[in-house]
């Protein structure tokens, strides 16, 4: 006779995606974090987060090293005065909090840069403070050198943080990030190294229940920059915005990778990065990855890549990930692009009057200013604007030098 037993196929909870064995974990839960250099193999191509990374030129970041203590860091006010009330400023031997304290290491460089450095840069936020805080890292050498950096906002507090990074270095850099209950945040990092700088940076992120936070990244120098952001909320109804900005210059290497954890209800996130590349060799790496865990139903997620080629010769890699593991969302969804001058903008600045080269500058600010601006921070926005300019002016002198030798 028939077997006519009911078949009861196995459903996940989604409060409890474990409950169920064949409910596989998400790809970041079987990521290693750890503090032991040892839980992570030493970087190869085929591995897919190291596929893009030139690894022979970071290659001196993957065993743990004694730091030459030669990179100068400086906090003050963005006037250059002293920090104000509500700012204090302190170092702390590593692993004495608050380091070691949001989430560990993610890759075999933070977990480097971790056991390396000997002492954390502590700077603790409380309250309403008017003006911007200034972090000021300085590259004395190329001595490789080591430095762990703490920002830690308390509940309720409104600051803005930005960290300048300049000179030649070779550094790993850590950064852990913490911001409590209702505080809104801007924390903003600059890379304008020398052009035979390295440097490898991880920034884990912890963002407190309806806190918003404002990170962004702009990358504008070095020979090799890796930074690598993970994220995650520690409450309901937070807020994230990762803005990030770079030009790449002939034979540099750019690479940001932004992984965000949505894992409490009705939080918000929005991850939107450009790009320019200007030359023969200059390489850029953007991988964004997002996962909505199933305790995180009313997310809203979004993250965006652009590239912007500006001469032949330059690769841009743009890779965008999404993991949803819970159907009640608002929305998720992601884009990238990788293109050259739009010929009808161009077309249309020259019909006008406008010199080809004011033409090339002018689109290339329209395609950073909307960024540039909504990164907030007034003292700084003209200042990268000129940087962007010089680079352009310099990209067209070495385009006229290169034509005069071939001929």
């Amino acid at each position: 006779m028939a077997d006519n037993k009911e078949i009861n196929i196995p459903v996940a909870d989604p409060n409890d995606p474990y409950a169920v064995p064949a409910a596989m974990p998400s790809s970041a839960d079987r990521a290693p974090r750890s503090f032991d250099v040892a839980a992570f193999p030493t970087p190869e191509k085929k591995q897919d987060e190291w596929r893009y990374t030139p690894l022979e030129r970071i290659e001196e970041f993957f065993d743990v090293f004694e730091p030459s203590g030669e990179t100068e860091v400086t906090v003050s006010m963005i006037d250059g005065s002293e920090p104000v009330d509500g700012v204090r400023v302190r170092r702390v031997p590593m692993g004495e909090a608050p380091s070691g304290t949001v989430s560990k290491p993610n890759d075999r460089v933070s977990a480097v840069e971790w056991n390396s450095a000997r002492e954390a840069v502590v700077v603790e936020l409380k309250g309403e403070i008017a003006q911007p805080v200034l972090v000021k890292v300085h590259g004395n050498g190329m001595d490789l050198d080591a430095l762990h950096l703490v920002v830690s906002a308390a509940d309720k507090t409104h600051a803005d943080v930005v960290v300048e990074h300049d000179g030649s270095a070779r550094l790993a850099e850590g950064v852990e990030i913490v911001t409590g209950t209702d505080s809104h945040v801007s924390f903003t990092s600059i890379q304008e190294w020398d052009k035979d700088a390295k440097h490898v940076g991880n920034h884990r992120i912890h963002l407190g229940a309806g806190a918003s936070l404002r990170h962004s990244v702009v990358t504008l120098g070095g020979d090799a920059v890796r930074i690598r952001m993970d994220q995650d909320f520690g409450g309901e109804q937070g807020e994230l915005n990762m803005l990030g900005i770079y030009f790449v210059d002939p034979g540099e290497h750019i690479e940001h990778r932004t992984m965000v954890v949505h894992n409490h209800p009705d939080c918000k996130s929005r991850v939107v990065y450009k790009g320019a590349l200007d030359g023969k060799g200059a390489h850029s790496t953007w991988v964004g990855n997002a996962l909505i865990e199933p305790t995180a139903p009313g997310t809203d997620s979004y993250e965006l890549n652009r590239n912007l080629v500006l001469t032949p010769g330059a690769i841009a890699d743009s890779e965008p990930n999404l993991e949803i593991e819970n159907g009640n969302i608002i929305g998720a969804g992601h884009a990238s692009s990788v293109g050259r001058f739009d010929d009808e903008e161009l077309f249309y600045l020259e019909s006008r009057g406008i010199p080809e080269t004011e033409a090339r500058k002018l689109v290339v600010r329209g395609f950073f200013g909307e960024l540039v601006e909504e990164i907030g921070i007034p003292a700084i926005s003209e200042h990268l604007m000129n940087v962007i300019d010089r680079r352009l002016a310099r990209g067209e002198s070495d385009a006229m030098a290169q034509v005069l030798e071939d001929k």
